[in-house]
């Protein structure tokens, strides 16, 4: 259910649909020609602001890049207040759609994400996760900024539209909505300085209530690793109520992977019952 306080994420997208409804006023006010000249404009301006980020992420590099590792410790908060959970994790993302994590200190519960489906695996076997689980981690995934730069950025049906700028943790920043084929859309705010990721936030409509969800992910404290900016300081919220919050230790790019790292029957296997 919808959380009173909206927050950043919510706001985003207010601003996102303002403008756009903004701009249908305008060009219903102005001639043909100048309606196509201003879209063409924005298109522009955003597609400049996506293209900077993506250099300095690293450019080419970036985009082809095989495979991502993080460690560090994971907190969780509900209602935006530290539930006193907190656990190591050592997490390999390989591109497109895989992921494994490694929770605990002797890493002895495993999660996989392959494709869309997705396990948790201990000492007592594998189980596929609750779908409301599943579903959150393949949407978090779906929405990543990696994967709407490989494939919505490049989809002549997505469209691109610049919000201007405005502040994100005191970060002045530009604000680019991306909107593909399907009508789903995700926000990137990158600084304006730097053209970093600042935040990134995406809605959807819970099956149960029907109402929308935003859900959002701030970057913040960027170290060069291996030539990659990576931010060890990675903030996740719901509905503008603080989930989850990452502090990197480690981080590596194009790691070495075994045949077996995304298998659960293998990975259920080599854990000590």
């Amino acid at each position: 259910m919808e959380s009173g306080l909206r927050g950043h994420g919510n706001r985003t997208h207010r601003l996102a649909l303002r403008l756009a409804c903004l701009l249908v006023i305008m060009a219903s006010l102005q001639p043909v020609g100048a309606q196509n000249e201003d879209a063409a404009a924005n298109q522009k301006k955003a597609r400049a602001t996506m293209d900077a980020m993506i250099t300095a992420l690293g450019g080419q590099r970036w985009l082809t890049l095989t495979s991502i590792m993080q460690q560090g410790r994971s907190s969780g908060f509900y209602q935006g207040k530290p539930t006193g959970m907190t656990v190591e994790f050592y997490e390999i993302q390989k591109f497109p759609d895989q992921t494994r994590s490694e929770l605990g200190k002797k890493r002895d519960v495993v999660e996989i994400l392959s494709g869309d489906q997705a396990w948790e695996i201990t000492y007592r076997g594998k189980r596929e996760l609750p779908k409301d689980q599943a579903q959150d981690v393949v949407r978090r995934r779906d929405h990543s900024i990696q994967i709407a730069m490989r494939t919505w950025l490049n989809d002549p049906k997505t469209v691109l539209i610049y919000g201007g700028q405005n502040l994100v943790e005191r970060h002045l920043a530009d604000q680019t909505t991306l909107i593909n084929a399907e009508n789903d859309s995700i926000t990137i705010q990158t600084d304006a300085e730097t053209h970093l990721p600042l935040r990134r936030s995406w809605q959807w409509r819970d099956p149960l209530y029907k109402d929308k969800n935003t859900d959002a992910e701030e970057y913040d404290d960027y170290h060069l690793v291996e030539g990659f900016p990576t931010a060890f300081t990675i903030t996740r919220y719901h509905n503008g109520d603080m989930t989850n919050q990452r502090f990197l230790y480690h981080a590596g790019y194009n790691v070495a992977l075994t045949p077996d790292m995304f298998n659960p029957d293998q990975a259920a296997a080599k854990i000590k019952k």
